[in-house]
């Protein structure tokens, strides 16, 4: 199973040149990386990135991450993945650029589905 991490540009540019974050702000200031599934993806998006150009969605395998891995209740109550060590890059299953479509919400990658 794929879980989702959104990283504005320059977060993702220092993620590529060190191999490995902390994430992002948020995520440093809760003690975890936040992550998503594909079904909650968009509404993190929506609700935390909204118009929101050059961000780069990147795609982590659950396997590869093992006990540091926890579900935990979030929004409404869902579940959601956060990850309680650095990612390092080669967790990495791959990463897609997240454009802004027409109406002004991200358009999410076919490999998604």
């Amino acid at each position: 199973m794929l879980i989702y991490k959104i990283f504005r540009r320059p977060e993702w540019e220092a993620f590529a040149a060190q191999g490995a974050t902390d994430g992002a702000p948020i995520d440093l200031a809760d003690g975890y990386i936040h992550f998503s599934t594909a079904a909650q993806a968009p509404e993190t998006a929506a609700k935390y990135f909204a118009g929101v150009e050059g961000l780069v969605l990147v795609a982590v395998e659950v396997d590869r991450l093992g006990t540091d891995l926890k579900w935990e209740p979030s929004r409404g109550g869902a579940l959601f993945p956060h990850l309680y060590r650095a990612l390092d890059a080669t967790d990495v299953a791959w990463s897609a650029p997240l454009p802004l479509g027409p109406g002004g919400g991200h358009q999410f990658p076919a490999a998604m589905a």
